[in-house]
């Protein structure tokens, strides 16, 4: 090949190389920037005086003696409104029967809505979910509810080629001439006196557990669930897929029945993860019974199953990676198979192994579906390190999925579902750093 075409063919190389990154940049950029914009939301808010109220009443939190003064001075700008009301109640009392029904249905769903925004009214019997104790405890929702207030929704059909298209209509036209005329513009100007909203750091997002489904707290449960499972899965795989590795290069007769075996745990590696939950909960819940039903041990050794053929290849490479002059220098001297094994060959091939383990640990941190059958609940208390061998647990994957999909009011806990997603990112990130880390002092002290 000629000089000028090697050149060439290097510098196309090159090229391609860097616009790879740059695009793999891009993209991990693209994916990542909602993530952690909206999953700070779940950290950093404008909180209502009704959170800070919230915090005072359920948590023992704040400042007594300030939370009442900002209690008093909303409660103050929230008295019109009732009056308003109590007054439009007297009118409609003397409305014919047709009338005074089809007005009370009016008021009834504004009353409902105006809950919703800023609670129940002074005086009213407290209902027993949190939810419905308080008004909105975030500014952002607060917005959100009080567009409920000032619109009602309709939609039109009329167009058959298209999908029903949301009309918002003024609620003020439906009290035209009446005292509560005058409600919608004073909440739409002085919201903001009525729920005092203010920047507030909500760090214990990360400490508290969830009340009231996921509507207040934190996910403390879900955190050290994953924890739990994925340390637990790397505490399984790890020392089996490292033997495992070292038998297949060092000590197995290489012949057809270690070429099957090592397409098998190729193979394993391609099945979907859904099959190892549906194994895991037959196999290690069903059949020999580890625990009654799900736990984190069942979780675990289902998730070590299911990095175990990464982790067997991983080390398979790394092992077979070290120059044979290490493993000849040693048995010439002396040494027996398996001390050259664990003195020399191991050594050699760590940051190779630490590497596949790297890999390993973050698919298990992220993995939903082996856990559904074996170990993963929607609602449950932090385990202790004993409850784990018994006791199902939440995790994060899993409760993401959950909240995401099948919550009652997803569209009320957008931050904590983002929360949950960058807290799992931030997890991965932290155990795969702390193992390169790791692998980087090793081969440090290695070179010498």
């Amino acid at each position: 090949m000629r000089l000028s075409t090697r050149k060439l063919l290097d510098r196309s190389f090159t090229g391609l190389g860097f616009i790879s990154i740059v695009i793999m940049t891009a993209a991990l950029l693209f994916l990542l920037t909602p993530i952690f914009i909206r999953g700070s939301r779940a950290f950093l808010f404008r909180a209502t005086v009704e959170h800070r109220l919230l915090m005072l009443e359920k948590f023992k939190r704040g400042n007594p003696e300030k939370i009442q003064i900002e209690v008093e001075q909303t409660q103050k700008m929230r008295r019109p409104v009732y009056d308003m009301m109590s007054q439009y109640e007297k009118e409609i009392s003397q409305l014919s029967r047709l009338e005074k029904m089809e007005k009370k249905n009016q008021l009834r769903e504004l009353k409902k809505y105006i809950e919703n925004l800023l609670g129940p009214a002074p005086g009213e019997t407290r209902p027993v979910l949190w939810r419905d104790q308080y008004g909105q405890t975030r500014w952002e929702r607060a917005l959100a509810h009080l567009q409920k207030v000032l619109y009602r929704e309709k939609w039109d059909y009329s167009d058959p080629t298209k999908m029903g298209q949301k009309i918002l209509i003024p609620r003020t036209e439906d009290f035209k001439g009446t005292s509560l005329e005058n409600l919608f513009p004073y909440i739409e100007n002085n919201l903001k006196k009525m729920l005092s909203p203010r920047l507030t750091f909500y760090w214990r997002f990360l400490t508290d557990k969830s009340y009231d489904a996921h509507f207040f707290g934190g996910i403390w449960p879900e955190m050290l669930g994953t924890l739990y499972l994925t340390l637990g899965a790397m505490i399984f795989a790890i020392p089996m897929g490292v033997i495992a590795a070292i038998y297949l290069t060092e000590y197995a007769k290489q012949g057809t029945v270690i070429s099957v075996l090592r397409t098998c745990i190729s193979t394993l590696a391609g099945v979907p993860s859904i099959v190892f939950g549906l194994f895991g909960l037959a196999f290690f819940i069903n059949t020999i019974k580890i625990s009654e039903s799900k736990s984190v041990l069942a979780g675990s050794m289902t998730l070590a199953l299911l990095i175990l053929p990464t982790v067997i290849r991983a080390s398979e490479e790394a092992i077979r990676a070290v120059p044979v002059t290490y493993k000849e220098a040693a048995l010439s001297l002396g040494a027996s198979k398996w001390h050259t094994v664990l003195t020399v060959i191991l050594p050699a091939a760590l940051p190779g192994i630490l590497t596949g383990i790297v890999i390993s640990m973050g698919r298990a941190a992220g993995e939903t579906a082996p856990i559904i059958f074996t170990a993963a609940v929607s609602v449950g208390k932090p385990l202790k390190l004993l409850e784990t061998f018994t006791q199902p647990t939440p995790a994060l994957p899993w409760n993401i999925y959950n909240l995401a999909t099948e919550h009652e009011a997803v569209d009320e806990i957008r931050h904590v579902q983002f929360g949950m997603v960058l807290t799992l990112v931030l997890m991965v990130l932290v155990l795969n750093m702390a193992a390169i880390i790791l692998r980087a002092r090793i081969s440090k002290k290695l070179k010498g």
